[in-house]
C-alpha cells in the first residue's frame, strides 16, 4: 500500500544522511532517525542501487528512513489505519490499494519511481527472532518489500501477495550473494 507521504517536520534527533547519487539516474538518501542505532549509510545506498538496477528502474528519487517504534506506530495508525507499529511502510506516487498502477516509463522503456521507504529496526529485531533469521537480513527484506510496493506490487490479495513474496525472496538471495548483510549494522 502506498499512502501519500507525510509532510516534513523538523526532527531534532541526530540524523545520518547522504543524499548523493548512487548511479546516473538514481538519487538515494538514507536517513537514520533511530537514537543509539548505527546504520551503515553507504552500505544501504549501495544495496538500494543494486536493487534499483536489478528491478530495471530508469530514474529513482528514493528516501530510505530508519525510525523508532513510536514514530512507526504513528505512521501506521495515521496512514494505514492499523494499530501499533509495523515493519515497513512505502510512500510513493501511486493510485493506492485496489487500483491498477501503470508504471511511469523513463529512458529505454523502464519505469521511474519517486518515494520513501520507512523501516523500523526494532520491528526487524523482534520479527527476526520469530522467523529465525538475522535482524540485518530482515531489514534488507523490508527495503526490498518497500521498493516492490513503489514499483507497483500489491500484497492485499493472496495471489499477488505470493508473487510479491517470491520476488522478495529472489532479491534477498541475490543481495545476500553480493553483500554481507550484517554490514547494515554500521559497526554496532
Amino acid at each position: 500500500m502506498n499512502p501519500k507521504p507525510p509532510k516534513r517536520r523538523r526532527n531534532t534527533a541526530k540524523q545520518t544522511q547522504s543524499p548523493g547519487p548512487v548511479r546516473s539516474g538514481h538519487s538515494v538518501a538514507v536517513i537514520n532517525r533511530c537514537r543509539g542505532r548505527k546504520i551503515a549509510v553507504r552500505f544501504v545506498e549501495a544495496l538500494a542501487g543494486r536493487l534499483l538496477d536489478e528491478l530495471k528502474v530508469g530514474r529513482a528519487e528514493l528516501n530510505i528512513v530508519f525510525t523508532g517504534v513510536r514514530a512507526m506506530t504513528r505512521l501506521n495508525e495515521t496512514f494505514l489505519g492499523h494499530r501499533g507499529p509495523t515493519d515497513v511502510i512505502a510512500f510513493g506516487d501511486s493510485p493506492g490499494p485496489g487500483k491498477r498502477r501503470s508504471p511511469a516509463h523513463g529512458r529505454h522503456g523502464v519505469r521511474d519511481i519517486r518515494g520513501e521507504i520507512v523501516v523500523c529496526p526494532d520491528e526487524a529485531r523482534r520479527q527476526a527472532k520469530q522467523f529465525r533469521t538475522t535482524w540485518q537480513a530482515e531489514m534488507v527484506r523490508y527495503i526490498i518489500h518497500g521498493l516492490l510496493h513503489l514499483i507497483g506490487h500489491d500484497d492485499s490479495r493472496p495471489g499477488p501477495r505470493r508473487r510479491m513474496k517470491r520476488e522478495e525472496d529472489r532479491l534477498l538471495r541475490r543481495l545476500s550473494a553480493a553483500f554481507s548483510l550484517a554490514a547494515i549494522a554500521g559497526g554496532s
